[in-house]
This record gives C-alpha cells, structure tokens and sequence, in this order.
C-alpha cells in the first residue's frame, strides 16, 4: 500500500510539471500552408491570397517576421497580439509583371508559438501577355522602329558574299521615304518598300562582300540613311564582321608546306612610366615553315598603340620585327593592351600580343 501512494506521488508530480510546461504557451495553426494560382495572364495583374490561422494557445500570439522569398512576393499581416482562441491572417501577393512562366515562392512566418517557424508556399503558372509594338522594336531610327540598330555578320570567310536583312516597322500615321546617304563601298544596300506606308513594315537588306572589303579580322562599318530627306547622322545601321582566311581549301601537301608564325614572347611589360613619356619595344615574328608568311593584317586595340611591321611578308626561316611604341599621354594606373597579328598560318593566323605598364601621374 505504501509503495501505491508512492507511485502515485511520483505520477501526480509528473503529470503537474508537464501540465505547467503546457501553459503559457501560444500555438499557430494555419487553415492551409501552400496556395496554387493555378495559370492566369501577366497581364491579370497582382494575384493575392490569404492564409488564415488561429492561436489554439493560452498565451497571446505574436507574429514578429514575415519574409518573402523574392520582392515579387509581398505579404501583409496582422500585426497586434492575436488572443488564445482567436484568428489572424497573413495575406500574400504576386506581381507577375515581366514574370512569365511557372513560379514557386515562400513565405517564412517567424512567432513566438511552441513552433517558431513556418513556411508558406505559393506557386502557378503565369502566361505571358502579348508585347506591344514598342517591346518588340525597343530601338529607334528617325521615326522608325527597329529590333537592333546593329547588323552582326559574325564569322565570314575571305571570298564570301553573305546576306542579311532587318525589319522596319514604321509606328506613325503617314508614309516614310527610306534612302541612303553613305553606304561603304564593299556593302549593298536596299529598302523595299523605300516608302513605308503608315503602320506598315519594309525590309532594309544587307549584302557584305568579303573580296571588296580587302581585309582581315574584326571589321566595323556604318550605313548612313536619309529619313524623309534628313541628313541626321543619328539615322544609321552598325554593321560588322570578322573576316577569316578560308584555309579549308588547301590540301594536305600545302598544309604541310604551310607557314607558321612563331613569336617568343608574346608579351612585354615597360614597367613603371611618367604620364606623357613614349615606350617601344620590338617583336620577334619567325617563319618557322616552308612557304612564305604573309602577314595579312596588325591592329591594335587603342590609337595610343602604334604598331610597325618591318616587312609584310617573311620567308622561310626568316625572323622579321614588329615594332610596337606606346603613348602614356593621358593615361594613369596600370595598363594593358593588345597587338592582334594575322597571318596566313593555316594553325595559328590570328595571334594576340599584349603590352603593359604602370603610369605614374606626378602630383603637385
């Protein structure tokens, strides 16, 4: 019987410790976690949901953060003491502008329940809405939009004579003449319709000639037009290319018997100079093939950069210079530029020399 009241002691101790570590408690429980917008249009705009949850607590609830996962998603929520036994919500919003496709956010509820953090969920699927005229030609030529302002002919082989076109959407209510002021002389060309009737579109078409342009390497151009007669050099197309030796044509003898350009080293570091002082330093380019190198064509990335070939082709074991004489006029800090050599070494024709400096500004 002792051992009964004892045992009994010890339960009624338990179940009093366990029921005072039950109180002063809040509890959140949510009507739901996760909420599915299902597919709607961008252009629906902002789409919002509520999650509702109760304090099934004895103390009163308090939301102390909630975060989103993403600044598309904004919530709202309520911020006073919410008592034991009664409701709160969180509402939740998506902005789906510029957003299209399936989303999948998070909503992270930070309280002072038994349970500190929990994480919401929104997801859906947003349908793009339809682009006005303005987004789809971003760009602008007089009173003409177009998709890019630029032509990219990319890689072109030596010989070739490759074709391009763009889009002109004339946005006003009356006709547009498209002509030309200045168009490069290995270029062609042409608008047609050369009037452009209100709200129509013509076809501006480009043809590069590779033989006419006579170069090698990263070429840049412009196409001036004349809008309505105008003379605004504003009213132009960018064009550009780089212009590749088409070694595919050779064979297997003249491969072997090829040219190679070797150059040792292939950069220089002048050190430290005054802002204003001049620094040369020459190259060694060595034939180390069988037929002659032609060098095809030096550029160098900025004008302050002057480069002089001793000799523009080389033949067989023979070592030619390039001299190379930088300019720190107004320049400061450390520099780097860049020689590009083309050659016709069918392995190695385009070759990239890099000079350096630190330039010195004296202070008074």
């Amino acid at each position: 019987m002792k051992r009964f009241l004892q045992l009994m002691v010890v339960f009624s101790l338990v179940v009093a410790v366990n029921s005072a570590l039950a109180q002063g408690k809040a509890q959140i429980k949510f009507e739901k976690k996760t909420h599915d917008f299902g597919s709607f249009l961008e252009a629906d705009g902002v789409q919002a949901s509520s999650f509702k949850f109760k304090n099934e607590g004895d103390v009163p609830l308090l939301l102390t953060n909630v975060r989103a996962s993403c600044g598309c998603t904004t919530p709202k929520w309520t911020r006073e003491p919410v008592a034991p036994g009664a409701e709160g919500e969180i509402q939740v919003s998506y902005n789906p502008k510029n957003r299209p496709g399936s989303f999948n956010k998070s909503v992270t509820v930070t309280s002072n329940a038994t349970v500190k953090t929990t994480v919401l969920r929104i997801t859906g699927k947003v349908a793009p809405r339809e682009k006005t005229l303005a987004e789809k030609y971003p760009r602008k030529i007089g009173p003409l939009r177009v998709k890019s302002n630029y032509i990219s002919f990319a890689k072109i082989k030596q010989g070739e004579v490759v074709t391009k076109e763009l889009e002109l959407v004339n946005d006003t209510d009356k006709p547009v003449e498209v002509g030309f002021r200045t168009v490069p002389k290995h270029l062609k060309a042409v608008v047609k319709p050369s009037i452009v009737p209100a709200g129509e579109r013509a076809k501006l078409t480009v043809t590069y000639d590779t033989k006419a342009a006579n170069t090698f390497g990263f070429a840049s151009h412009r196409i001036y037009l004349s809008i309505d007669g105008s003379k605004d050099y504003k009213s132009s197309i960018g064009v550009s290319c780089t212009i590749e030796e088409d070694f595919s044509i050779l064979t297997a003898e003249q491969l072997a018997n090829a040219p190679v350009a070797r150059f040792e080293p292939k950069t220089h570091d002048f050190g430290e100079m005054k802002q204003g002082e001049k620094k040369e330093h020459t190259f060694t380019l060595t034939n180390d093939g069988k037929t002659d190198l032609h060098i095809r064509r030096v550029r160098s990335s900025c004008g302050c950069t002057a480069v002089a070939p001793s000799k523009k082709v080389i033949a067989p074991g023979e070592t030619a210079p390039i001299k190379v004489t930088f300019d720190s006029r107004g320049k400061r800090g450390r520099q780097s530029k860049s020689i590009t050599v083309i050659t016709n070494d069918p392995k190695s024709s385009t070759v990239t020399l890099r000079i350096s400096s630190n330039v010195l500004t004296t202070t008074s």
